[in-house]
C-alpha cells in the first residue's frame, strides 16, 4: 500500500494522527514509533527555524510561550518551499489572528520587522551611490533618479517598533516611546539593521523606489509632512548605503 504525500504530511503535522497505514521502515517493518520520533523531530526543527527567523518576537513572548505558539503555526502553515529562508512569510498575519496574543498589539509589526531584516540579509548586493553623485547644480539635482538598494526594506507602523527592537537588542536602551515609527532596514555591510526614519522619510524613500525623481519625491514628502527634513533623510540614506544609481544597479 502506497502512502500519498498529502496524507503523509497531514500525519507528520498532526500529533494525534495515526501512523499512515502501509508506512514501513528500512527493514520493511511497520514504521510504528519511528514515525512518531520523526514527526516530533520535524515539529522541533520547524519551531527552531521559526525562532531563528523571528528573534524579536521570541524574546518578547518568551521561550516557552514561543515554542507553544510556533507549534500551532507550523501545523497550520507547513513550509511551501524547500528553502527555509522563506519560511514564516505569513507569520505576521498569523499573529494578527492569534487570539491568545491579541493583547500584544505591536507583536505582528515586530514580526514584520524580523521578516524584513531576514529578507534584507538574503537580498542581492548593489554598489551604493557615492555622495559626489549629488554634487551637481540644483536644476540637475531635482531631476536625478536614484534607486533603493535591493536590501532596503521599509516598515511603517503605528507602534514604536524601532524603540521596541532597540530595547530588546541593546543594553541600557530607553523604554519605547508611545509614538508611531517608520523604519528603514538597510545593509551597509554584511548584516542588515533597522534605522529610525524621521517624519516623511518613508514617503521619500518609497517615491524613489517607484522611480520618481529627487524633486518629485521631495514634493510628495512635503505634502505628507510639512516639516520634512530632506537633509536628515538623505544623510541617513547615504550613511546606510540605501541608495544606488539605477544605471549601475546590480540586479
Amino acid at each position: 500500500m502506497t502512502v500519498s504525500q498529502a496524507r503523509f504530511r497531514e500525519a507528520v503535522l498532526d500529533p494525534a494522527a495515526a501512523v499512515p497505514p502501509g508506512l514501513q521502515d528500512g527493514q520493511r517493518a511497520p514504521a510504528g514509533n519511528r514515525f512518531s520520533v520523526y514527526r516530533n523531530n520535524v515539529i522541533v526543527s520547524l519551531t527552531e527555524a521559526l525562532q531563528t527567523a523571528f528573534p524579536l518576537v521570541a524574546k518578547l513572548v518568551g521561550g516557552d510561550r514561543f515554542s507553544r505558539l510556533a507549534a500551532v503555526y507550523v501545523r497550520e502553515h507547513p513550509p511551501k518551499s524547500p528553502l527555509m529562508m522563506h519560511y514564516g512569510v505569513d507569520f505576521p498575519a498569523f499573529l494578527e489572528g492569534f487570539a491568545p496574543l491579541q493583547h500584544i498589539g505591536y507583536l505582528p509589526d515586530c514580526a514584520r520587522l524580523d521578516l524584513l531584516i531576514r529578507q534584507s540579509y538574503h537580498a542581492a548586493d548593489a554598489p551604493p551611490v557615492p555622495a559626489e553623485r549629488l554634487q551637481c547644480a540644483p536644476e540637475d539635482l531635482v531631476t536625478l533618479r536614484l534607486s533603493l538598494a535591493p536590501a532596503v526594506r521599509i516598515l511603517r507602523s503605528p507602534w514604536p517598533v524601532h524603540d521596541i527592537w532597540r530595547m530588546n537588542t541593546q543594553e541600557g536602551a530607553p523604554k519605547p516611546r508611545p509614538v508611531a515609527q517608520d523604519v528603514m532596514i538597510a545593509r551597509p555591510g554584511f548584516d542588515p539593521a533597522p534605522w529610525l526614519l524621521p517624519p516623511g522619510g518613508a514617503c521619500w524613500l518609497d517615491c524613489l523606489g517607484r522611480g520618481l525623481t529627487l524633486g518629485e519625491a521631495h514634493e510628495a514628502a512635503l505634502a505628507e509632512t510639512a516639516d520634512f527634513d530632506l537633509a536628515a533623510v538623505l544623510t541617513l540614506a547615504l550613511q546606510s548605503g540605501a541608495l544606488t544609481d539605477p544605471t549601475t544597479k546590480d540586479g
